[in-house]
């Protein structure tokens, strides 16, 4: 490289571009899971509508249950509510989901359609919490250990 200061410049613009190049796809790869997690969420609040919110309630007071199932699966995977992570993470914009890896958007959207699984099934929160967990942990210890998703991220 002392040789060609403008071979130095080229190979140095080169890395940055394919560096670039790799950030655009693991944000491509974010994005669509995010998306899939957006869409499998209306099977998800379904569940909720056609199970657990009783016809004489307000619209606030069915959000407010919309708002504690989103909070059981955030427990279920994070460990923490929407509101914990907010006071925890002031300065980020969003919420937990939007700050979440490939892996959790990934577990978050197969605990979606289990949680609609098992509300139909008539389970409590409680025992739906505990099930729910066991399968975030189970999956999350699988796609960290995969190697298809450790190709996928390269």
């Amino acid at each position: 490289m002392w040789l060609s200061p403008e071979f130095q410049i080229y190979l140095v613009k080169e890395f940055q571009r394919l560096k670039n190049e790799e950030n655009d796809r693991l944000k491509l790869n974010w994005s669509l899971q995010r998306t899939l997690a957006k869409v499998n969420y209306h099977i998800h609040t379904d569940a909720i509508k056609e199970n657990l919110i009783p016809r004489e309630v307000t619209k606030r007071q069915a959000g407010i249950v919309y708002a504690t199932e989103a909070d059981l699966l955030n427990v279920a995977l994070f460990g923490f509510t929407a509101r914990e992570w907010r006071e925890t993470n002031p300065d980020k914009k969003g919420n937990v989901r939007e700050d979440a890896t490939l892996e959790q958007l990934v577990v978050l959207t197969n605990l979606e359609s289990i949680n609609a699984l098992l509300i139909r099934q008539g389970l409590s929160q409680s025992d739906r919490l505990m099930e729910l967990n066991k399968v975030a942990i189970t999956q999350m210890t699988s796609l960290l250990n995969s190697n298809a998703v450790k190709r996928l991220k390269r």
